[in-house]
């Protein structure tokens, strides 16, 4: 029988804010479907935004953190799992809206459970995490909407962010020439070890200055930045090329023209990790598992933390202080 287990758990109630380690039960978690014992977790933006008191993600208090698990099945009311079985659980509401991967044990439903892919171990699973299959699922974006590697480098904003570092390793893997944007100087080595074949500043992105068009420099690009940057990357994307975007570190508003869509043809995709459909994720963590698995996985992984570690570590991608991932052995 299980008795208790550790969790990280944030609460807020009036103006106190907690975020500790507490001992739970398994009444404590949902009622759902499978009950999972997690074995990795992973570090993610939203993660962080939750272990604030601002960050404006969270559904209701108290809650267990963590968007990203992987573990074994300890006992299923779904036919579709059973105990023993090796899974993967990532986004829908884990996390935000109910608990997450923060815990040694956790309640998920069904149908938001991947089977663990045959080439990938949970812990390799939390090394890609949420931040990994987005960056897989912007490269295969890319490629349904005809980009290959003939037609030029392929700029990633953001690199040495987890969908950044994954998606300069993916596309390497699949032999385009990537472009890697960084204010890191220090990363350089990093970014050229994983697969960059050059590396420019934020500022070769962006200036300061928007225009309506630019050079056409890039056949593409991944883009977990958003803001005025991804105004200014959309300029300069040549004829036909698409831009997948994912995220907003430089903010939420895009000045941009309509430009570059009507007179270049260039596309915006949208990428949605959250409710993205089941078979599309199923065929994405299957590449993970294969094509787009990457030989050289650890060496994306920044640390290597206990639960204890948590609430120390949360606050670092907030600073822009990450590079690569952050995974938890639970």
């Amino acid at each position: 029988m299980i008795q208790q287990f550790d969790a990280l758990v944030v609460n807020k109630q009036d103006d106190q804010f907690t975020v500790n380690i507490q001992k739970l039960s398994v009444d404590d978690l949902p009622q759902e479907d499978v009950l999972i014992r997690v074995h990795y977790s992973g570090v993610n933006y939203k993660d962080s935004l939750a272990s604030i008191p601002n960050g404006n993600i969270v559904s209701s208090y108290p809650i267990v953190p963590g968007i990203d698990m992987a573990g074994v099945v300890v006992s299923s009311e779904d036919s579709r799992f059973k105990k023993g079985d090796e899974v993967i659980a990532t986004s829908y509401g884990i996390g935000v809206s109910q608990s997450g991967g923060y815990s040694q044990f956790a309640r998920v439903p069904a149908d938001w459970i991947v089977p663990l892919p045959d080439g990938l171990t949970m812990k390799e699973a939390m090394i890609i995490g949420t931040a990994g299959f987005t960056a897989a699922l912007s490269v295969q974006r890319l490629e349904e909407n005809d980009l290959t590697p003939g037609q030029g480098s392929v700029l990633v904003t953001g690199a040495t962010g987890g969908v950044g570092s994954f998606a300069v390793s993916i596309l390497s893997k699949l032999g385009y020439s990537v472009e890697a944007s960084t204010g890191k100087e220090s990363e350089h080595g990093y970014l050229k070890e994983i697969g960059a074949t050059t590396i420019i500043s934020r500022e070769d992105v962006y200036d300061g200055k928007l225009r309506a068009l630019g050079k056409q420099k890039w056949s593409g690009a991944v883009d977990p930045v958003g803001g005025e940057p991804l105004a200014s990357v959309l300029s300069q994307i040549k004829y036909g090329g698409s831009v997948a975007v994912s995220g907003l570190t430089a903010g939420t508003s895009l000045p941009a023209t309509v430009f570059p869509f009507i007179l270049r043809g260039v596309n915006l995709l949208g990428i949605d990790s959250v409710n993205c459909p089941m078979d599309t994720r199923l065929k994405v963590w299957h590449r993970l598992a294969t094509d787009f698995k990457l030989t050289h996985l650890e060496q994306l992984v920044q640390q290597e933390i206990t639960i204890d570690e948590l609430p120390d570590i949360l606050p670092t991608l907030l600073k822009g202080e990450a590079r690569g991932r952050t995974i938890v052995k639970l």
